[in-house]
């Protein structure tokens, strides 16, 4: 298939998982890795052109909605979240691509699961998690975010919980993703990973982007935030299965 086409069928999927995140704060490198793996072929190449993608989109929604950030909150995920990225870059580049695909995999079906009972048990959902098993899985998601750039539904376990607001979490969730993913950055320019493909791949994934974070923000004010998880989180469920198997 000739680039340009593959570059557009990213795009849809740009399109749709950055709507997802500017709705919810979290969501669209996750959601959008297995697709890109898929079309690009290439796990590191989809790595780099959706941190730098998420890490635009975080950018914009921590500067536009920097005055409703939870400080206090956004301290203790960085902190935990913070360490674990180390270990995750090191996991990154020291195993094969294939069982790093499977790893990967493995753990989207199991963070969709969660999510999914989160959704389908109300009682879940309002039920905060012990702060020690909170800032595990804050460890865990700064590994697996170095790893994969992909930590999300780990720190959302923890952050749900501390952060009932929407907007509120969103804004915070963003400036997270900006403060890891600048560190994914610094990372890829010192190891001279942004080439001029990656940069071709960006200019024309930009336009979707930006469509994105337009319809994301226009739902955001209006849509069943409930329901629409659900869907999310049944088909993150099942692409991570077909991953796995």
């Amino acid at each position: 298939m000739p680039v340009i086409e593959i570059l557009l069928l990213v795009g849809l999927v740009v399109f749709i998982t950055h709507t997802l995140e500017a709705v919810t704060g979290f969501g669209c490198t996750v959601l959008a890795f297995p697709f890109v793996i898929f079309l690009m072929k290439d796990l590191e190449q989809a790595k780099i052109v959706l941190s730098i993608l998420a890490w635009i989109l975080a950018v914009y929604f921590a500067v536009a909605k920097f005055g409703i950030i939870s400080w206090k909150q956004f301290g203790i995920i960085i902190l935990f979240a913070g360490l674990g990225m180390p270990v995750g870059m090191l996991i990154f580049e020291n195993l094969d691509a294939h069982i790093l695909e499977k790893a990967l995999g493995g753990f989207i079906v199991i963070s969709a699961a969660i999510q999914l009972y989160k959704c389908f048990v109300p009682a879940s959902v309002t039920r905060a998690l012990p702060d020690f098993i909170g800032y595990i899985f804050l460890f865990a998601g700064g590994i697996v975010h170095g790893a994969f750039a992909v930590g999300g539904p780990l720190v959302v376990l923890y952050s749900a919980g501390k952060i009932p607001d929407k907007g509120q979490f969103r804004a915070t969730m963003c400036l997270l993703w900006t403060t890891l993913n600048s560190m994914l950055l610094i990372r890829f320019f010192i190891g001279e990973k942004l080439t001029v493909e990656i940069g071709r791949d960006l200019l024309v994934l930009f336009p979707f982007l930006i469509a994105g974070i337009f319809a994301g923000e226009a739902i955001h004010k209006k849509v069943n935030e409930a329901f629409f998880k659900k869907i999310v989180f049944i088909s993150l469920f099942l692409v991570g299965v077909a991953m796995v198997v």
